[in-house]
């Protein structure tokens, strides 16, 4: 069960005919020589720890030490509930809404699962809780699409970047966008195929987005980025099973995500020197926390 890139794992699926989250728990058999009792056990505890995120962020008044998250999630569930809301199906809002929630609870130093990492840890649960909730989806297959992303994220990790400050946001949202649109594809019956075509649409969205966290600190725009990653996703999860196609190959895709983020100046890349970080709002908001850091 080798692959290194994204078309070598839907290569293999498509010929041992088996899912991408089947290929990537036996690759994980393989490695760690741990039975697959074991390791589906393993990916439901991740599963769990998600789901309770989701549950504190939405259901208690947290707020982040710095004062600059929390509660915005209830917001948007709270907007959800009125009539006029823009976007007629609420599939997306609760992927926003989710999505915030477990950033928001990272923010106030709560438990999440690092999906690839902490910074963008709200997306991958704000879809596969949505998606299950409107595919009536049960606990297996929410599992499986949590070895759906792994193995995506895999592939993007071994040719470009996950952190932030290797290679800006588009390696910490955009991964995590593109590995959840990946697996809620799997979770709606799609192909290896359309899971891969849906991984180049979301990436592609988010190139170039640099890492210019205010004060330092993973909460602003890192909370409302994850939530625009959870709607982006599930946008790109249903433009792939639509039968929409990138006209650029996944694995090209992240080639030139790389190549931007090897490009990219440091200071746009979670050294909070650049971008909004640098703003004259986002210099006060780090002197507020943080004192006068030139004393």
């Amino acid at each position: 069960m080798e692959f290194r890139t994204v078309a070598e794992l839907v290569e293999l699926a498509e010929t041992e005919g088996l899912s991408i989250s089947e290929v990537m728990i036996r690759k994980e058999m393989e490695t760690s020589q741990k039975s697959r009792e074991e390791i589906f056990g393993l990916m439901e505890e991740n599963l769990s720890t998600m789901e309770k995120a989701i549950e504190k962020g939405l259901n208690e008044e947290i707020r982040s030490q710095s004062g600059l998250s929390g509660g915005d999630a209830r917001k948007i569930r709270q907007h959800m509930k009125k009539a006029k809301v823009l976007l007629s199906g609420a599939e997306v809002l609760e992927a926003v809404s989710r999505s915030m929630s477990v950033s928001e609870v990272n923010a106030s130093m709560g438990t999440i699962v690092a999906t690839p990492t902490a910074g963008a840890c709200g997306i991958l649960p704000g879809c596969v809780f949505t998606a299950a909730e409107r595919l009536n989806s049960d606990r297996e297959t929410m599992v499986r699409a949590l070895f759906v992303s792994g193995a995506i994220g895999y592939c993007i990790a071994n040719n470009a970047f996950i952190s932030g400050a290797a290679g800006g946001c588009q390696a910490e949202v955009g991964s995590a966008t593109a590995m959840s649109a990946a697996a809620v594809v799997e979770m709606a019956g799609g192909p290896p195929s359309q899971s891969a075509e849906a991984v180049a649409i979301a990436l592609k969205n988010m190139l170039g987005l640099v890492c210019d966290p205010v004060a330092g600190l993973v909460e602003a725009p890192c909370v409302k980025r994850n939530a625009m990653g959870g709607a982006i996703a599930m946008v790109a999860a249903d433009m792939a099973m639509a039968g929409v196609k990138s006209v650029i190959p996944t694995d090209e895709v992240i080639e030139a995500m790389f190549r931007i983020g090897r490009d990219m100046p440091p200071r746009l890349k979670e050294t909070a020197l650049g971008g909004l970080a640098a703003t004259p709002t986002g210099r006060s908001l780090e002197r507020k926390i943080f004192g006068n850091l030139e004393e």
